[in-house]
């Protein structure tokens, strides 16, 4: 075994594990446990130190952090001797924006040895092709509506806090912050109901691919239908499509418009 998993939840973690020819150490995020995959041991952010060592012992040589994992908070009580000297490193993680916190991360995992790697890389089929993967097909709206989208996310870039918005008729109904895609697609106006708004997924510039890809799944088609949404639309190369066929399946069930964009191709 030399790869290990730091999973959070979600049913990212179990398609990367089952894709392995070697099952992975999975380490769980306390409080974070992923779906439909069972921990080989738990951790929290006091005791990174600790699971970075006994990794090292265990010979693990590779490291993939997939599944959600909510921004922690530092007790110092509950640090670790192995933990202590992280501290540091972990201040300035929680005091920056989403990108800046990951690359912290990422330098730590480094810093001991461990390459991190992508989901994407281990599974490369997470990433649709371009094109249309639904019966339903954008008009012209809603092709002017993902351009806008795809604008904006641009422009939010630099202000790390989000990887989508929904955008009908070319107004901007809301944008990811620190809550997610689902908070805000459970946040959206009522006026987002009679726009055919479209949900609009990408990931930032500097996006660190390797810990922070977006991912979609059955899951953000069910709540961008509930929100009265016409489509999800996504940057090719740049969204991870978890359960590719339920995905298809269930937009042509919905009547959804499910789109990997790459620029104005359709």
């Amino acid at each position: 075994m030399s790869l290990a998993l730091i999973a959070g939840r979600g049913g990212l973690p179990a398609r990367v594990a089952a894709a392995q020819d070697v099952p992975p150490l999975v380490c769980a995020y306390e409080g974070c446990a992923p779906d439909g995959l069972k921990a080989d041991l738990t951790f929290r952010l006091e005791t990174l130190g600790s699971l970075l060592a006994h990794l090292l012992g265990l010979g693990i040589r590779e490291v993939c952090l997939c599944g959600a994992i909510d921004r922690p908070t530092l007790d110092p009580a509950k640090l670790d001797m192995r933990t202590a000297p992280l501290v540091p490193q972990f201040k300035a993680a929680l005091a920056a924006g989403d990108n800046g916190a990951l690359e912290v991360i990422k330098t730590i995992f480094e810093d001991h040895g461990l390459r991190v790697v992508g989901a994407d890389e281990l599974v490369p089929d997470l990433l649709a092709d371009s094109g249309v993967l639904s019966r339903e097909r954008p008009d012209d709206q809603m092709r002017r509506d993902a351009a806008r989208g795809a604008a904006v996310l641009d422009g939010l870039a630099s202000l790390d806090i989000g990887q989508a918005c929904v955008i009908g008729r070319e107004q901007v109904y809301g944008v990811e912050t620190i809550g997610g895609t689902d908070h805000l697609l459970a946040t959206l106006p009522e006026a987002v109901q009679g726009a055919r708004a479209v949900l609009c997924k990408g990931p930032k510039t500097g996006q660190i691919r390797e810990i922070d890809l977006p991912t979609i799944g059955p899951d953000t088609l069910r709540a961008a239908h509930a929100a009265g949404l016409a489509g999800v639309v996504v940057k090719v190369g740049g969204v991870m499509l978890l359960e590719r066929d339920a995905c298809v399946a269930l937009a042509d069930e919905l009547g959804l418009v499910l789109w990997v964009r790459e620029g104005d191709a359709g």
